[in-house]
């Protein structure tokens, strides 16, 4: 799914939104026609930390590397299926790529994956794409706005929800790690609509597009690569991301991880549940 002229490309980092939209589409492709085959053809490993990693997640990052080095020679990228490089800090341009976000929903046979490409500038994330293979829907943002797509569909712009009170919250929550700490959240909250789904990604493109409210992560698991892409959608959508205590996430620090674990909301209810939250999490 390519964005057109009015949805991006002819603004600030149409080049890349072009190049990570098509690059995205042909790794969703990929991994899709690969989960076709048997189990043991996804060749499932276990990486550090306990992650799955398959024969898919490593060719989709293949491809988009590749790619996004063919584009962009000089930018520096960051897979979550490679080493890290330290030249990311300090750097001008830094692409963070997640080739499957959601692998245990990709193993399974589940629609909670996506592929993510996300691109920072300055330390900022500037321009994202999620793309989930299940269905073909895109979402990308770039400073002119945030939108998204289904096979078939227009575009649509996406805007967060109006819910301002708490009590209204809709909570999407993780699916592979749910934990008594996400009922903590709402019974704090007084939260009683819940859905849960793999990809952090998805996740947050859902508080984009107003169909959710609030994601509460408490753990110290994500990195850079899940969410970079994603909060650009977010935040152009009008909505917020942070760590559990309402500090702006970084991409310019030698740690890719997020220790203080994500709170993303519509925005309205954000500053309300961190405070109602903070003595639930302590700091790392």
């Amino acid at each position: 799914m390519i964005p057109t002229d009015d949805t991006g490309l002819a603004g600030p980092f149409g080049d890349e939104l072009r190049a990570a939209a098509t690059l995205a589409g042909a790794a969703g492709d990929m991994v899709a026609r690969l989960r076709l085959g048997t189990d043991a053809s996804l060749g499932v490993e276990m990486k550090p930390g306990d992650e799955p990693v398959t024969i898919a997640d490593r060719a989709a990052s293949d491809l988009i590397v590749s790619g996004l080095s063919q584009a962009f020679p000089s930018d520096v990228i960051i897979s979550e299926e490679r080493a890290d490089d330290p030249a990311r800090v300090g750097a001008s341009r830094v692409w963070y790529v997640d080739p499957i976000d959601g692998t245990k929903d990709f193993i399974r046979g589940g629609e909670g994956f996506a592929v993510m490409i996300g691109l920072c500038v300055d330390g900022a994330p500037v321009m994202g794409v999620v793309h989930q293979p299940p269905g073909g829907r895109t979402f990308w943002a770039t400073p002119a706005g945030a939108w998204t797509q289904a096979p078939g569909g227009p575009p649509q712009r996406m805007h967060v929800s109006s819910v301002a009170d708490p009590a209204h919250i809709r909570l999407v929550a993780s699916k592979s790690h749910r934990t008594e700490t996400i009922d903590r959240v709402k019974e704090i909250l007084g939260i009683s609509d819940e859905l849960n789904i793999g990809s952090v990604g998805l996740k947050l493109c859902l508080i984009a597009m107003g169909e959710r409210d609030l994601y509460v992560n408490p753990w110290p698991k994500c990195k850079a690569w899940d969410t970079c892409a994603p909060e650009v959608i977010l935040a152009r959508a009008g909505g917020r991301l942070t760590d559990t205590h309402g500090a702006a996430l970084r991409y310019d620090e030698r740690s890719l991880g997020r220790e203080q674990g994500l709170i993303a909301s519509n925005g309205l209810v954000h500053d309300s549940v961190v405070a109602r939250l903070g003595a639930l999490f302590a700091k790392r």
